[in-house]
């Protein structure tokens, strides 16, 4: 598919992905690393990324949600740019409760009982998206989806269905990987790294 090559096209671009030992916020080691924030620094390359998001907003009904949730950091400039075009209210969640002012979790405005769709820039094993499920469905609003660019296939998509929530990416890693390794941006032996062999 032409949009995942050149996703795919915009990450070795970007410098979005790189490869050798990193610890993730998760404290696991991998053998790669992404880092979409990078995309924000190259406008053309971000208003295509803004593209595939909406391709996922498509699949899942642009009506079957009242506002557009982001989690900071990486995840929320990306919401914030497809909530803008798409005309929808904007919230976020914070990591924690914020000790001053009103001490909530929610900045923007969320009415019970609205369904909010969470987007974020990856998932790894669904934490961080889980910790801001549990942060809407606190206020009163309704998840059943989820959006991101990229699942790296370490259990977040097991732990959302427990949740009775649909994750959508626009690749899983394993498909990335394949595509790197027919660009020749990678060997066999990072590939296999990569969907661990």
């Amino acid at each position: 598919m032409q949009d995942e090559l050149d996703f795919c096209k915009i990450l070795l671009k970007t410098g979005a992905i790189k490869f050798g030992v990193f610890k993730l916020t998760s404290g696991k080691i991998s053998s790669y690393y992404i880092d979409l924030r990078l995309i924000l620094s190259f406008p053309e390359a971000l208003k295509k990324t803004i593209e595939f998001y909406r391709k996922l907003v498509e699949s899942i009904g642009i009506n079957n949600f009242q506002r557009i949730a982001g989690i900071p950091t990486a995840g929320l400039p990306f919401a914030s740019i497809l909530a803008f075009k798409l005309n929808k209210p904007l919230i976020y969640i914070r990591k924690e409760v914020k000790p001053h002012g009103r001490e909530r979790r929610i900045e923007g405005i969320l009415y019970p009982g609205e369904k909010i769709l969470i987007v974020d820039d990856l998932v790894t094993t669904g934490k961080s998206i889980l910790n801001a499920i549990n942060a809407v469905r606190a206020e009163g609003g309704i998840v059943t989806d989820v959006i991101v660019l990229i699942d790296r296939e370490e259990g977040a998509q097991e732990k959302l269905i427990e949740e009775n929530v649909n994750l959508k990416c626009f690749m899983k890693i394993s498909d990335i990987a394949k595509k790197l390794l027919e660009l020749g941006a990678i060997d066999v032996k990072e590939y296999e790294k990569i969907i661990k062999i």
